[in-house]
């Protein structure tokens, strides 16, 4: 299932696969330790087919013992220490029947006495082929464990595309964390795990190891631009910006193509439904993107973009099938589209009801951030007896104003750039917004 990686990692053993703690470990290296995990695998008497857990985050032994469990056709769980609260609970809802856990740079091994048989494993096993559980984010409920067929998510990287060095900066146990990996791998590009995954720590890594690639969030860049953190580390072998996960601000990105003229900002998107999608952006400061490539359709159904994608998961462990008769899965995105190309205004879930007027968060925080002093923004809707919803905002800002004088001040701002029932009616001054562990805006 793996031996296209398989012969990659053999064609470049004496290259640098991936570095940890300012190690450098070989391809020659991964190449050894596969074997060392696929013969503890075979000792341990676990069969293919089996629903192992993988409790880690990037690091050179849960890279390999992935690959040798995928290769072994287990269904691999990853959990990183993002979810540790919700670890139990995904466990059970994962029905895995193996925990692997690194303590103290050691492996335990557990079995849990589970017996792992819903439908979407038997049909894996009946294929023989390798799957991947991954659970949603929950930030608008609770968490779906998406379970996919894994020869189907590597098909893609078969393909040889461009050799990066590359940050690896989304989670182990997030579909953008995997896709990442499989495609820096695929192509013997060099795996770099930051010390932290604060802006300091990225771009110290960046300069140090001279990496070409970071995969992160518009959230994280922002943080980036406001810590001014680039001022600080030299990032000329920096090539490519990808950005997914949420909508990217205009001001964010025309700030951060000012900072970093030499950088590509590119696009990407993808859902822990449909695996991370071929995406093109229409130029480095457009926010409209092309979404598809070979096995992928797209459609516009009243705003809201649905996809078929021969990528997708066979489907959810604790919640109903969400494809239609015909394969196309609602991806809740609000969208702008306009000759091939696609621009993300925001979730469905998100949008804001004002006495039955919709407004986009997104595009009242693209204004708010044009004011002078304003550093971030979150805006949110909140309920009221009289018009169903008022918008809210939650503002950081750079300015000394009590938060009558901001709000007087953005109300004269938006007034001819956003209709009136769009302008908030409640704003609070912060010192930072939330985000998670994915470093993605909590509204």
């Amino acid at each position: 299932m793996i031996d296209f990686l398989l012969k990659k990692f053999e064609e470049n053993k004496g290259e640098e696969a991936i570095i940890f703690k300012e190690t450098p470990y070989k391809y020659a290296w991964l190449l050894e330790r596969i074997s060392f995990w696929h013969h503890r695998i075979v000792a341990h008497q676990i069969k293919p087919g089996a629903v192992a857990t993988l409790e880690a985050d990037f690091s050179p032994d849960s890279v390999a013992l992935l690959l040798a469990l995928v290769e072994h056709r287990c269904v691999v769980v990853p959990l990183s220490q993002a979810v540790v609260s919700k670890k139990e609970e995904f466990i059970e809802i994962a029905q895995s029947e193996i925990i692997f856990r690194f303590s103290d740079a050691r492996l335990e091994i557990k079995e849990t006495g589970r017996k792992a048989d819903h439908e979407y494993y038997l049909s894996l096993r009946a294929k023989n082929h390798p799957g991947l559980v991954l659970f949603s984010s929950g930030s608008t409920g609770k968490s779906k464990a998406a379970v996919h067929d894994l020869s189907k998510l590597l098909e893609k990287f078969k393909v040889p595309r461009y050799r990066w060095r590359t940050i690896a900066f989304l989670l182990f146990d997030h579909i953008g964390g995997i896709n990442t990996m499989f495609y820096t791998l695929s192509n013997a590009g060099c795996l770099i795990v930051a010390d932290d995954r604060t802006p300091d720590g990225v771009l110290r890594s960046i300069e140090k190891f001279r990496a070409q690639l970071l995969p992160t969030s518009p959230t994280f860049i922002n943080l980036m631009i406001l810590s001014e953190a680039y001022k600080r580390y030299d990032l000329s072998s920096l090539k490519i910006i990808t950005y997914g996960t949420e909508p990217m601000p205009e001001t964010t990105l025309r700030r951060i193509n000012t900072i970093l003229p030499h950088v590509t900002l590119q696009q990407t998107y993808g859902l822990t439904e449909l695996g991370i999608l071929r995406s093109k952006s229409k130029s480095t400061d457009s926010l409209w993107v092309r979404v598809g490539g070979e096995g992928v359709d797209t459609k516009v159904v009243d705003g809201v973009l649905w996809i078929r994608a021969n990528s997708a998961m066979i489907g959810y462990l604790n919640a109903d099938n969400p494809f239609d008769e015909e394969g196309w899965f609602c991806t809740g995105d609000l969208v702008d589209y306009e000759d091939g190309y696609t621009r993300i205004l925001g979730r469905k879930s998100e949008l804001i009801n004002v006495g039955g007027q919709k407004v986009h968060p997104t595009e009242v925080e693209n204004v708010i951030l044009m004011m002078e002093g304003v550093e971030d923004v979150s805006v949110k809707g909140e309920p009221n007896p009289i018009v169903g919803q008022i918008v809210v905002a939650q503002v950081k800002i750079s300015t000394e104003e009590t938060v009558a004088e901001f709000k007087k001040r953005l109300a004269a701002f938006c007034k001819d750039k956003l209709a009136r029932y769009k302008i908030p009616q409640k704003v609070s001054i912060v010192s930072s917004l939330s985000y998670g562990e994915r470093f993605k805006k909590m509204r």
